[in-house]
């Protein structure tokens, strides 16, 4: 009989753990109906943001961590979108700044008062207008501070200086909904899962696709996410039969995928969360109650499974808390924000230790939350990875300012107050004359631009076949 070889990993036993309710979630939460494809939450090291079922408009609240237990009826909120919320990232360089995207087809920066809110805001510090469909994504960047990515449906991606809300980089090749976008390590590509089961890679700067390959042929939606310095992409999606798959992608090699390996038959969409410290792989199903977990290893590129927190409760999304917050004393590897349908869930997974000792072996640097590059530094080409820092002193948030550019956003103001009446009864009746005009003349724009668009992509892949 030939010997048997357990895999040696240090990965092998991390175990889920699930937070006792109601004292150790977040309960009576009203969350949002919308069916865009989102994960609903986004979490920091100090705030837990959560898209709210709002009448009438777009809101999302914003929680500090430490409130955990039964939270008030009216939670304050940010309520300044005037449809549903779709969308937040928070800034990963400050944790009191987030973005939210809307179906009003904008994009705005919001600041977090210390401590969380008190009151509902509605203004938020700059509003990103360009998109002619409602915006489903947006995420900051990895490295430079103040770069926004944003992905509509108007088929395009957007990137943003939010410090004065200029547009630096529109995106476009996309010829159906884009329904996930990731950065690379260093931020220098952007890669897409597109509804027309083509998968993306954008070199940023420059606005054109790098690489294109086929993706997931099933019609459901996709994801995908970089898998850190490794020049990989992890995708999960559907098979032409609906079995759910994940696709690990090299972009030495981009034509097709490296791992193809089907899950089982659910018709939730999978949302999927890598650590670049570990190289583990973490796959939940909407409507599921388990999350799986795996581990890739480069050298042999395999993926192999490690175990699953399992839950009789489904999940309607979830938030993926950044390594430097997690509890090293407890060797907390990872902390996913399990959604609910009226609260959210701290689920911590751990490796098992018996020492009460930093866990040097388990801990490798990781990202520190401060900006290696500059805006202008990023737009004028200069590249740089991300900065990292060591989990054994600790992470302690420190506080930024942000402050917005007075002259730019002065002149945005004044262009727009050339177009707009001057009085509140001019408003009134410009609106009641104007609106279905207006809406008239979008509506054929933006057919026609998508139409373009779609007919560009097929005479590019009519190209390529040539």
């Amino acid at each position: 009989m030939a010997p048997s070889f357990v895999r040696s990993s240090k990965f092998r036993h991390v175990f889920g753990t699930g937070a006792k309710r109601p004292d150790n979630t977040y309960e009576n939460i009203k969350v949002s109906g919308s069916a865009w494809d989102t994960n609903l939450v986004k979490v920091n090291p100090k705030y837990l943001s959560i898209n709210l079922e709002a009448g009438g408009g777009g809101s999302f609240a914003v929680v500090p961590l430490e409130r955990t237990g039964k939270l008030q009826d009216n939670l304050p909120c940010f309520n300044g979108h005037s449809a549903a919320v779709l969308d937040t990232d928070f800034n990963p360089f400050n944790d009191n700044i987030i973005a939210s995207s809307s179906e009003d087809c904008k994009v705005m920066i919001w600041s977090i008062p210390e401590g969380g809110l008190k009151e509902n805001i509605t203004t938020p510090v700059i509003s990103l207008n360009g998109h002619d469909r409602k915006v489903g994504h947006v995420l900051f960047h990895p490295v430079a501070d103040n770069v926004l990515a944003s992905a509509s449906g108007d088929l395009t991606i957007r990137i943003w200086d939010i410090t004065n809300g200029s547009e630096k980089v529109q995106l476009t090749g996309c010829s159906e909904i884009i329904q996930s976008i990731s950065w690379s390590y260093n931020g220098s590509l952007l890669c897409s899962s597109c509804r027309d089961k083509k998968l993306r890679v954008f070199d940023v700067r420059s606005g054109k696709v790098a690489m294109e390959t086929s993706g997931h042929q099933g019609v459901k939606g996709s994801r995908a996410v970089w898998m850190g310095d490794l020049d990989k992409i992890a995708t999960t999606g559907f098979s032409r039969t609906s079995d759910r798959q994940i696709f690990v992608y090299d972009t030495k090699n981009f034509g097709t995928p490296i791992i193809q390996e089907n899950i089982d038959t659910s018709s939730g969409v999978l949302m999927p969360f890598y650590d670049n410290d570990t190289k583990m792989l973490y796959i939940a199903g909407k409507g599921d109650g388990n999350i799986r977990y795996y581990e890739y290893v480069d050298d042999s590129q395999q993926l192999y499974f490690l175990s699953e927190f399992k839950s009789s409760d489904p999940q309607r999304g979830m938030g993926y808390l950044p390594k430097r917050a997690v509890n090293t004393s407890e060797v907390e590897v990872a902390r996913l924000y399990k959604l609910h349908s009226n609260a959210v869930e701290p689920i911590s997974f751990r490796v098992p230790r018996k020492s009460d000792n930093f866990a040097s072996d388990i801990y490798t640097d990781t990202c520190d939350g401060k900006p290696a590059l500059t805006c202008e530094e990023f737009f004028s080409g200069k590249d740089a990875n991300p900065l990292l820092f060591n989990l054994k002193d600790g992470f302690v948030p420190v506080k930024r300012e942000f402050s917005v550019d007075n002259a730019a956003a002065a002149a945005t103001l004044a262009q727009n107050d050339e177009k707009m009446p001057t009085s509140e009864k001019e408003l009134k009746e410009a609106y009641k004359e104007m609106k279905k005009e207006i809406e008239q003349l979008k509506s054929t724009i933006t057919q026609k631009d998508i139409k373009i668009r779609q007919l560009e992509a097929q005479l590019e892949q009519m190209n390529i076949a040539k």
